[in-house]
């Protein structure tokens, strides 16, 4: 069965919509509290944090609803490292091609902006995004690279452009 959905860069509407998704599967995986992403305060404002030009975040919509997202930051205030931060998908948004599409969007949209290397953090139970990440060619590191916020996290992962 062919899913119809369309990716679009958020809206100051969709912010609440995104944050309740995004603390919804966090929860879901175990990732409540200070040192993972939902518990970021930009997760209360997407639209507001990823704003500026080299950062963007994307969402899937299918008839009218929001089914998840991502997006792309600059990584400790790098120009040369950004982040795929918060790629959050409801159960129903799942095995549809959502996050493989998503995923490709931000990457493309990280080149494009002239980004050198993609980092990432998640945790080991997300074994599906994990697969997706080693797809697009992601590597594990041993530990985090210095500077990032999320400690609560236990896989961190690196792409070179």
């Amino acid at each position: 069965m062919k899913s119809n959905f369309t990716i679009e860069e958020i809206s100051k509407e969709q912010d609440e919509a995104v944050c309740q998704i995004i603390k919804k599967v966090g929860a879901e995986h175990g990732a409540v509290g200070e040192g993972f992403g939902p518990s970021d305060p930009e997760v209360l404002c997407m639209s507001e944090y990823y704003g500026n030009k080299k950062s963007i975040y994307l969402v899937a919509v299918k008839d009218g609803h929001i089914l998840g997202g991502s997006g792309i930051a600059e990584f400790n205030n790098s120009n040369s490292i950004c982040e795929l931060k918060k790629l959050f998908l409801l159960k129903e948004g799942r095995g549809l091609g959502i996050g493989k599409k998503l995923t490709e969007k931000c990457l493309a949209f990280a080149i494009s902006e002239g980004y050198k290397q993609c980092y990432l953090d998640t945790l080991s139970g997300m074994k599906s995004a994990i697969a997706l990440y080693e797809k697009f060619g992601f590597h594990h590191l041993e530990q985090p690279l210095i500077g990032t916020i999320h400690n609560g996290c236990d896989v961190w992962m690196l792409k070179k452009f």
